[in-house]
This record gives structure tokens, sequence and C-alpha cells, in this order.
């Protein structure tokens, strides 16, 4: 045979690949051809430097292209020249790429007055440009893209049929003449004269508030520098407290009030451009994030963002002034009011932010299916995976049955296994609203068709009231598949050994706010043995009682009370309330306390944390989720490592219950310095939980664990200062710690860890069709 047949699997369609292979065939004087088929790419060779064809091809990918495995095979190749070929039909098992930041070519491009896409506000080409937001279904074409209406002119058609140009089979492709047009609309409707960009920088400037139209929705913007502006902005979208981001032009515009390392700029200078949590710099940005030891920040990542910079330094022709520090600063907060899901079209952003933007910034290409930003810190850790990450797939260890998993009630995201990849959605949100439940039978729905695949299994969360709970049962009934229930804290930890690839026994801590257990208990300090679909308690932390049940979890300084009652010292309340918050009544929680009314009890780690802000006075009520704990987590970081106090914790019933009542007395003594409060609390917990995994490893060797380690999941992994604590104190025991990388450890992670239960449930024998099965999980007698 003359010549050799390549299969390239990976995310090689839709990325200038074809091209890409073009190129180097003629570099290399091969003769044969490249096409699309259901798999991925396959190329036929011919000619003595096939070898180098193949060593090359993972060393100077597009942009976007990502390779998992080149087969060769011989093969008879004939002809002369080397073609690109119309793909081949077949079975889909390619994904759809995430929006990317805009690539420095196509900046080149808008940046040059000769050009013809100066200043053009939807440049794209192979290697930049949105790609999820923008796609119905597959295959992805332009036909199935919001841009299918706008027929290409003769020059960006030429590009789009030449294979030396990277607009070469772009889908996004379009230029003025033949693209989407912006517009800048009053808060009536009306057209605003003049240059849209300009006009927007102007009204900015001045200190209004405009909604801008992305990729994955709007945002509301003002300038981050004018504390009346971002004042009026919290309350015209009712946000008193919760951080804001701010996109600024680069590192230099933005090292006054933020700590850029390398980790944190290659991130914000990355395809997927997302918000980074950085250390707060010297400067604060006044009521932007207060409270907190970080800032948001990102760059822009479309060009219709760029454009505002390019108008501020003046329009310049060139790059330059890309590098040179701007004053301008942004704040770039998600256009959501009332929580509910982000706002994407045009007539929707008139009639919801009706009293809040000035202005709306808008345009005429729709998006399909919105996508909040992504939010990332250095680890790296997601604290939120969408926009540029989604719906990027998780490598999995092994093949199975589709599953499709819904999540839980916070920060809720689905997943979908398909093969051995598993496909997180992006953030959804808090289903409290009857739009965010509808946004998450959307994005089923698109998940669905993007991937071209219906379930044969799908999981949820064991509460039985949860909007994604019913979803899910309303599906299975539909399809005719299995409902599974998975319990919330064995998820938690499943997403770990979904993302390692893990198919043997490990232990996991599971800590965050409160997840339903398997014995109906409101969970989230837990110590759990996994081996796949089964789940072991093996120890938690000393339940502690929530007066008034979630409102409880609301209110910091109720859970303080609790902790203090909980440890026999009510008879300190009365003189610790009038210090803090003398407003407050303590009796009648007391009185509930002594007489258990209304006092479900919780073994949650998040719930201590409300404790320790309430006694230290950080505050009483939260606005948002989390809140106290993220104040607290500020402080500690703020005040710097101390060493945990001696006998701050204890270990009881044979080292299955971690008790950390006698840490107490310690924080009432912090009264006029709740930063080193909040410094000593994060070490001995961190301390108490080291020891108190060190002892369970010890005491389960015979279990046949994975090593010396153990997974952590929930949202308390997300503390920065406790996690870098515990890392140490288990990395000096020769304990590894294994965390989420790929997506959030909170709940936004939750799905990913629901599907890989699902699966290997249905792995190890038979679900029938329409059966609701629960997950077990086993206690021991002893917790």
């Amino acid at each position: 045979m003359s010549g050799r047949l390549l299969r390239i699997r990976g995310l090689v369609q839709g990325v200038g690949f074809r091209p890409y292979v073009w190129r180097l065939a003629n570099e290399l004087g091969l003769a044969g051809w490249v096409r699309n088929d259901g798999a991925g790419i396959i190329v036929a060779v011919n000619g003595a430097n096939w070898p180098k064809l193949v060593a090359r091809l993972p060393l100077e990918l597009p942009r976007l292209a990502r390779i998992d495995a080149i087969d060769h095979e011989a093969a008879d190749v004939t002809g002369k020249g080397f073609v690109i070929l119309d793909s081949e039909p077949g079975e889909v098992s390619t994904a759809i790429g995430p929006d990317a930041a805009i690539c420095p070519e196509c900046i080149a491009d808008i940046s040059c007055p000769a050009d013809r896409r100066w200043r053009y506000a939807f440049t794209t080409c192979s290697h930049c440009g949105p790609r999820f937001t923008v796609s119905k279904r597959i295959p992805y074409d332009r036909a199935q893209t919001s841009l299918g209406g706008f027929a290409l002119c003769p020059s960006c058609e030429a590009e789009y049929l030449n294979p030396a140009d990277r607009r070469f089979h772009a889908e996004t492709t379009c230029c003025p003449s033949c693209g989407p047009q912006l517009r800048l609309l009053s808060a009536d409707a009306l057209v605003l004269d003049g240059d849209p960009i300009a006009e927007t920088l102007r009204l900015l400037r001045a200190g209004k508030i405009v909604a801008i139209k992305g990729i994955g929705g709007f945002h509301l913007a003002c300038d981050a520098r004018n504390a009346t502006a971002v004042a009026e902005l919290r309350e015209r979208k009712q946000r008193e407290e919760k951080p804001f981001a701010v996109m600024g032009l680069n590192a230099a515009s933005l090292t006054d009030f933020a700590q850029l390392g390398e980790a944190e700029l290659a991130m914000l200078q990355s395809v997927a451009a997302p918000i980074v949590l950085c250390p707060k710099g010297g400067a604060e940005l006044k009521g932007i994030a207060p409270g907190l030891a970080r800032l948001g920040v990102m760059f822009p990542a479309t060009p219709l963002h760029l454009l505002l910079w390019h108008e501020a330094a003046g329009r310049p022709s060139g790059t330059d002034w890309l590098s040179a520090a701007s004053d301008l600063l942004l704040v770039m907060t998600s256009a959501n009011p009332q929580g509910e899901p982000l706002v994407v079209g045009n007539d929707e952003a008139l009639e919801r932010l009706s009293g809040i933007a000035d202005a709306c910034l808008v345009h005429d290409r729709d998006i399909v299916i919105r996508c909040d930003d992504s939010v990332v810190r250095a680890g790296p850790a997601f604290i939120r995976r969408a926009r540029g990450y989604v719906p990027g797939p998780i490598e999995l260890a092994d093949d199975g049955p589709c599953v499709l998993a819904l999540g839980a009630y916070l920060k809720n995201t689905i997943c979908v296994m398909k093969g051995r990849e598993a496909f997180l959605s992006q953030h959804i949100g808090s289903l409290d609203n009857v739009a965010t439940i509808a946004f998450l039978d959307e994005t089923v729905a698109h998940l669905l068709a993007i991937l071209d695949v219906q379930p044969e299994v799908i999981a949820h969360d064991l509460h039985p009231d949860f909007p994604s709970t019913h979803l899910a049962l309303h599906l299975a009934e539909k399809l005719g598949v299995p409902a599974v229930a998975i319990g919330h804290h064995h998820a938690h930890i499943g997403a770990i050994c979904a993302e390692i690839a893990l198919n043997e026994p490990l232990l996991g801590l599971a800590l965050d706010g409160v997840g339903l257990g398997p014995d109906g208990g409101a969970w989230g300090g837990e110590m759990l043995r996994v081996d796949g679909a089964n789940c072991q308690r093996l120890g938690h932390l000393l339940p502690i009682a929530m007066p008034g049940g979630d409102r409880a979890a609301k209110e910091p300084w109720r859970m303080a009370v609790s902790a203090l009652h909980g440890a026999g010292l009510g008879y300190r309340v009365g003189g610790w309330i009038k210090q803090y918050y003398p407003t407050r009544d303590p009796g009648p929680l007391l009185t509930m306390l002594s007489r258990r009314l209304r006092c479900p009890s919780t073994t949650s780690l998040g719930r201590w944390f409300d404790a320790a802000a309430g006694l230290l006075g950080v505050r009483d009520i939260m606005h948002f989720e989390g809140q106290a704990a993220m104040e607290l987590e500020g402080l500690a970081a703020r005040y710097g490592p101390v060493e945990p106090l001696p006998g701050g914790y204890v270990l009881r019933d044979d080292g299955t219950i971690l008790d950390f009542s006698p840490l107490l007395p310690a924080l009432l003594g912090c009264k006029d310095d709740a930063a080193y409060g909040a410094a000593l609390f994060h070490a001995t917990v961190a301390a108490g939980l080291a020891d108190w995994t060190i002892a369970t490893v010890d005491r389960e060797k015979g279990l046949k664990l994975k090593g010396e380690s153990v997974a952590i999941g929930g949202g308390c992994a997300m503390n920065t200062v406790l996690m870098a604590a515990l890392r140490s104190k288990l990395h000096a025991a020769d304990i590894d710690l294994l965390e989420a990388r790929q997506a959030p450890p909170n709940d936004g992670g939750l799905a990913l860890g629901q599907a890989w239960i699902a699966r290997q449930m249905a792995l190890a024998g038979p679900l029938a069709s329409g059966e609701n099965r629960a997950e077990s999980t086993s206690t021991k007698d002893a917790s």
C-alpha cells in the first residue's frame, strides 16, 4: 500500500483543523485529502514525509483545537496534490466547542483603519468567537447557528472558501457589510444618535449604567472608579453587598487593585478569559467587593468589549495600545435581576432591565443559550464553570450508559455522560424562582441536542422537593428510563472520583452548608468511604442545632447562640449579645433550644463557620449565601497564619465524631480582634479536620483504600485559608488531598458526581425502566 490513513479524535471540528492539516501536508509535499467524519478527522496521505506530519500535528495546533488520539494504518492513496473534502456523514461523537476570547489576529483586524473590519464588534475567525452560545444543534455549521440568517457577502465568502485563510469554514465569520450591527437604545427603546461604542463610553464616563449584550448574555456596566455609580447600581439591582467583578484592559490597568501573579495572568489571558479571583492590591475600589480578601477581575474577551477601551485610547492604529495602562475600569455584573436567569434578548433587556439600565447596547446576533461568565482562582479551581469552558468535556476512566444528572437546588448545573466523557452544563443558578426552573428545562433540552443523545438513566438529589428532582422524575417517566436518587455528599465525593478517573475505594471529606442525608438528616460535615455506587458514613461533625430551621442558615447570630447553648455556655449569651448585637433578644432562641422546638440539628461545617462569624461580631444577618464565611475567610487572610488553639477540638466516640465546641470560649475572648479570632478559627478547624482524617486513615487501613489519600468536596473546600492549612497538615502526614480541578467543589459540580454514581449503579446491574431508586449509604453504629 502506498499511503497512510490517519484518524484523529478530539476537538478538531469547527476550529480550523482541516486547513491546518492542508497547510502542513503542502509544506511536507504530501498528496492526499482531509475531511470531517462522525468521530473527528480522517486524513489520507501519500509521501515519504507522512511520519513528519504525524509528529508535527500535536505541536502546532490551531488555538482552539485539541487532539485526544491519532491512529493510523496503511492504505491505498492515489492522486496528486492535497485537497480538503466535504464532510462524511456518520454518528456524531464530536462536540461543539466553548466560546473563545478574541484572538490576536482579529484584534489586529479591528485595530487597523485600512482593514474592512476596522472597529467591527463581531469580528471572528476559526480561532476565536462564539461557538456554544450561538449553536442550536449539531452539526456545527452556519445554518445551525444564530448567524444562519446573515448571508455572507462576496468578500467573506471568498475567505470562507479559501483553505489558506484563517476564516476557512469559520461558521460565525462576517463583516460590516453582511453581519450583525450594534445599536444603542435609551431606556424607552429609542435609538440614540452617534457611534454606539463612543456613546456608550460617554454614558459610562458620565456615571450612567449601561446594559451591554455580550456573548452569553447582558452585563450591567458602570464606571468602577465612580463610587456613586457603583452604589446606584447596587440600589437598582437590589444587590446590597454581593461582590461585583471588574473589567480592565490589562494587568497594568489593574495592578493597584489586584495582585496578579503568573497563575492569575495565565488564566486572564487564556482562551476562556474567565473572571479570576485575585488577592486585593494596596488600593480599594469602593463598594466593589466589601469585606472580602479577593477581587474578581477580567480582561475584555470580545471585540465589542475591547472596542470600549480602543475608544477610550482615542481609536489608535495598530495594537501597541493594548499593553499601555488604561484608567477605564468597568463593573461588569450579570444582568440577572432578582437572581433570575441572565437576560439574553433585546426586548427582554428593555423589559426586565427597566429601571436598572439607563441605556442598552444591543445587536441583532441572537444568543441561543444563556451562559454566564466563569469564575476561577489560582490553583486552578472553579468557583463557577460556564463561558469559555462549557461544553468542554471531562475525560472519564470508562465507557458506559448515557446518564443525565440534574444537580440539586443551589448553584444548579446539569451533567450528561456520553461515552468516556462528561459534559457539565453552564451555571444555571438557584432553583428558587420560576424563571430559573424554566432555564433548567431549556438547558437540558439544549445540551442533549448539541450532544445528540438520549439518556438511559437520570440521576437527581435525594431531596424529594427540589425542582430538579421533579424534572428528573418527569423526564424519566416520559422517556421510559430509570430515575436514581443520589446522596448529596456521596455526589460531592463522586465528582472527585469522576475527575481523577478513579475506580477504587477512597476516603472523602464532604464539607458544605446543608444537604439531605440518606437517614433524612441535615448533613454537611461527613467522613465517607466511597466505592463507586456504595457509600459508608464513617463519621461526622458534632451536630449543632439550627434554631428556626432554614432561617438560622441566613442569620449567623442564631448559630452563635446555638453553638454557645450546645456547649453549655448559654449563661454567656446575654453578655455577648449586648456587646455585638444589642437590639437582638436571645431569649426566645434559648427557649426554643432548651425545649428543642423548631431546632433541627445538622452536622454541617458551614453552620460552624456561621456561628464563628456571629460570635466574632462579623455580622448578624447575611445578604447572600455564604457571605459570613467569605468575610470570615477575608479577615483570616488579612491577619495571616496562626497556630491552632491547643485543645480547641476533640475527637469523640472512638474518633468518629469531631467536636469544635472547646474552641468557643477562645472566640468569645477575641472581642477586640475579630481578625485574630477568624485566623484562630481557621487554623483550629484545619487542625481538627487533619487529625480526624489521619485517625480515620489509620483506623480504616483494612478497607483497601486508594493509597494514603483523601478526597474533599463541598462548598467549604473553596475556602483558600482553610484548604491551605489542611493541605499542609495532611502533606506532613504523607496523605494526599484530592481536590476538584475541572469542576467546582460546591454544588456547581454536584451533577458530575451524581452522573458518575448513577453510571456505576447501572454498570453494577440493570435498572428497570421507569424505576425510581435511591442509592444506599450505610452508617456505622458509632456515628
